[in-house]
């Protein structure tokens, strides 16, 4: 019997990701800060009393801007160099029936931001703006299952590129107040390639792009080197 399941964002997520590309695959991947923005209704501290004493949180949220692309039977898992098949329900993709995604992360801390509650977290792995339907604490003995299997995605990704910086790119980041910040971010993503497997063996004069906080970072690979070209600051 089929009926609604009406959800409600309890909050927003702000990262420093602008887009889609780039954005680690998985939570914890890359030490990227985040703040949880709670909502009216969802942002009293009664709410949240006792979560302080847990390290990491569970949030549950919706691949929102993948609503209007549908869903897939099945989807080309990165991990297999996106040239595979397997059923949406064996991975992580976004285009799922009802788009909601799952991922844990490091819970700072919780503060007060205008009367708001707000909760900083770190190893983020959502788009800027992501709505937040749920969260709940993250229970070592129970949430990390010894021996399980993890199909062919057994292994955590490795480190594919190294990463250097032009003298642009330098000194584009010393004029940023948050350029050492930035920079250590850029080379943590780079250096797991968030290029298509598929592009990862073609001409290296091919230019890329992505959105980190209001810069654009453009950048090429040349034996097995990220380098970033420019950093440039948004209007």
């Amino acid at each position: 019997m089929a009926f609604a399941h009406p959800l409600t964002a309890v909050g927003y997520i702000r990262t420093p990701f602008r887009e889609k590309f780039g954005i680690p695959r998985q939570s914890g991947l890359v030490d990227v800060s985040g703040v949880v923005e709670m909502q009216p209704g969802f942002d009293k501290p009664e709410l949240f009393e006792g979560l302080e004493a847990f390290s990491h949180i569970w949030i549950s949220f919706i691949f929102h801007q993948c609503i209007s692309q549908g869903w897939r039977e099945q989807v080309r898992p990165p991990r297999l160099g996106g040239n595979q098949r397997k059923g949406v329900f064996a991975t992580r993709s976004p285009f799922r029936p009802n788009h909601l995604g799952l991922s844990v992360v490091q819970l700072d801390r919780i503060a007060l931001d205008q009367g708001r509650v707000c909760l900083h977290v770190r190893g983020v792995d959502l788009l800027d703006g992501t709505p937040v339907v749920d969260i709940k604490p993250y229970l070592p003995y129970a949430d990390r299952v010894e021996g399980a299997i993890a199909g062919f995605a057994a292994d955590r990704p490795q480190v594919l590129l190294d990463v250097v910086f032009s003298v642009s790119a330098q000194e584009q980041l010393q004029h940023l107040s948050s350029g050492k910040m930035l920079k250590n971010l850029i080379e943590q993503l780079l250096a797991l390639d968030p290029r298509p497997a598929y592009q990862r063996n073609t001409a290296t004069d091919r230019v890329y792009g992505m959105q980190l906080e209001n810069c654009n970072v453009r950048w090429r690979v040349a034996d097995d080197v990220a380098v970033v070209i420019t950093v440039e600051a948004g209007q």
